[in-house]
């Protein structure tokens, strides 16, 4: 039997050597004086301009986060100046360890500011749910705009026949094993209640299901769904100014650059390490699509997210450094 640490280490490490694997295969047979070449020609200014996009579109995350919280007696208000250096831990881990970062940005707020675990993750949950589904927006508008083009990507990347059969002779599988896990784990709730493992996991519920409630209780709701709105606009903004600044992406259309945001997101949600390769892949498949020559469209990719990922990195370790000034949180004394 591994260690934990010894497994958890395994699991990075072989994440990792997938998502090298996948950018070396993709990239081994571009020479670097084309890369060169393709830096020394590129509008930097556009570039530069992306990276300034891309900051405030983090710090709208924070502002967004800090919404979701409650202020309670016991607890530091969450401002969204913390918020948003607590993103940007979570984002900086997320380079180290895929998916570990929003635990981290929940672990920060904890430590500094009180709030409980369970409620800070429940918080996430609902960001989540809200970014999955302006995602799903997103895809609906890249139909509408570019339908046929879309139809035959889908053909193309996703076998639906395959997935319907599957979901037919597996569905009704899944369905009554999830009914039989849950009703085992209520029997399991109800006998050994008075355990403080079951105490600790019915507490840790309670607050997860606080904050997957505040999208119900928002002081300002305009300003949180505004902001989700201006989030996925700066992605498209981040995007389209990059592009500006490569000769051979300078003519996609506004639909085309909304069709490589949707590819270069679902590269990131891939469980490897700042969505390193897939993320590639998947850009410079799309460019392919529309024209644009391979190699350059996998420069174009390069760049984009190198950029992307310097400013995470510079911005991050900021925060992490500014977060070990404050003590930890303490709870009050009640008198």
């Amino acid at each position: 039997m591994l260690h934990p640490k010894i497994k958890q280490v395994l699991q990075v490490a072989l994440s990792l050597g997938i998502a090298l694997w996948i950018f070396w295969f993709l990239y081994r047979d571009l020479e670097f004086a084309q890369l060169q070449a393709q830096l020394a020609s590129s509008n930097w200014f556009w570039i530069l301009l992306s990276l300034g996009i891309a900051w405030a579109g983090y710090w709208l995350r924070g502002w967004r986060w800090a919404l979701l919280f409650r202020q309670e007696a016991e607890q530091l208000p969450v401002t969204s100046n913390r918020a948003y250096h607590a993103v940007m831990v979570g984002y900086l881990v997320n380079l180290l360890i895929p998916r570990a970062g929003e635990v981290a940005r929940c672990s920060v707020l904890t430590r500094n500011n009180g709030v409980p675990i369970g409620q800070a993750i429940g918080t996430v949950l609902v960001e989540r749910s809200v970014d999955l589904l302006f995602l799903a927006g997103t895809i609906f508008i890249a139909f509408l705009l570019e339908s046929q083009l879309f139809i035959a990507l889908a053909g193309e990347l996703i076998n639906l026949s395959a997935i319907s059969t599957s979901l037919l002779e597996k569905g009704p599988l899944l369905l009554g094993g999830g009914i039989v896990f849950v009703f085992v784990l209520y029997l399991l709730g109800r006998k050994y209640r008075s355990h403080s493992f079951i105490n600790k996991m019915q507490l840790f519920i309670r607050q997860l299901l606080s904050g997957v409630r505040a999208i119900g209780h928002l002081k300002n709701p305009a300003g949180f769904w505004l902001s989700s709105v201006a989030i996925w606009i700066i992605y498209f903004l981040t995007m389209y100014t990059v592009s500006q600044g490569i000769e051979a992406a300078a003519n996609l259309s506004g639909s085309q650059v909304l069709l490589v945001v949707v590819m270069g997101t679902i590269g990131m949600i891939a469980p490897v390490q700042g969505g390193i390769g897939t993320f590639h892949a998947l850009v410079a498949y799309i460019l392919m699509v529309f024209g644009v020559p391979e190699a350059d469209g996998k420069i174009f990719a390069a760049i984009i997210h190198g950029t992307q990922m310097l400013l995470v990195l510079g911005l991050g370790l900021i925060s992490w450094i500014l977060l070990l000034n404050p003590p930890p949180w303490k709870k009050p004394l009640t008198p």
